[in-house]
């Protein structure tokens, strides 16, 4: 029942939402995994982020991706639990799971195991809008583990302006997505980390309009 109303969601809410609301514009779809495993990253701004990188996958993929979410938003009612792992098909991640000792990326790693595509998000939470924050190192810890794991980078622009941090009306702002090809191992968790940030950044270079740099 999950895989037929997961279906329908898309073909009826995320890509009408996408392509004629928003009027998603999509540079490099040839370079987004046909399969998993596979980790595709990008920017976030907005809610919407993931309805978007959601709407460019293949349909018959759907049951495979899963976009990593912080579980105490997106489970904190029985509601939008249920949006969240029915339709969506989130990974949830609890925080603070290193503080007591829990691997973090144990969730993630198995999701990997099974063939699964991620959906992640490095910055960690929704910045303001159009600004594109430093990335956290957790893909890197994943990449590690993983070598042969593609990370393909995603700049997503107007999101943030269609529907910003804290606000619940959508506004029909053109959102633009241009996805890079899969970035190289580096061996080393820092630098990889960085190749990320300045991954993601460059494919907005192909956009009339880029980020401005955090200024943290």
């Amino acid at each position: 029942m999950s895989r037929w109303l997961r279906l329908l969601f898309a073909i009826l809410v995320l890509r009408p939402v996408a392509f004629m609301m928003l009027g998603l514009t999509v540079r490099g779809r040839e370079n987004l995994p046909a399969s998993g495993p596979a980790i595709v990253i990008a920017n976030h701004n907005s809610h919407l982020d993931t309805l978007v990188l959601l709407s460019l996958m293949p349909l018959g993929l759907l049951d495979k991706v899963r976009p990593v979410a912080a579980a105490d938003y997106f489970m904190k009612n029985r509601f939008l639990a249920w949006f969240s792992l029915t339709l969506l098909n989130i990974l949830p991640l609890e925080r603070g799971q290193a503080s007591r000792g829990e691997d973090p990326l144990a969730e993630s790693a198995a999701a990997l195991d099974r063939g699964e595509i991620l959906i992640v998000f490095p910055e960690g939470s929704r910045g303001s809008a159009e600004v594109m924050g430093k990335f956290k190192g957790g893909v890197a810890r994943l990449k590690e583990r993983y070598p042969d794991v593609p990370v393909i980078p995603v700049f997503l622009q107007g999101a943030g302006k269609a529907l910003p941090r804290g606000e619940i009306v959508l506004v029909p702002v053109v959102v633009d997505a241009v996805v890079g090809s899969p970035l190289n191992w580096s061996g080393n968790r820092a630098s990889f980390t960085l190749a990320m940030e300045e991954g993601v950044r460059a494919l907005g270079a192909h956009l009339p309009k880029v980020f401005d740099e955090d200024e943290d």
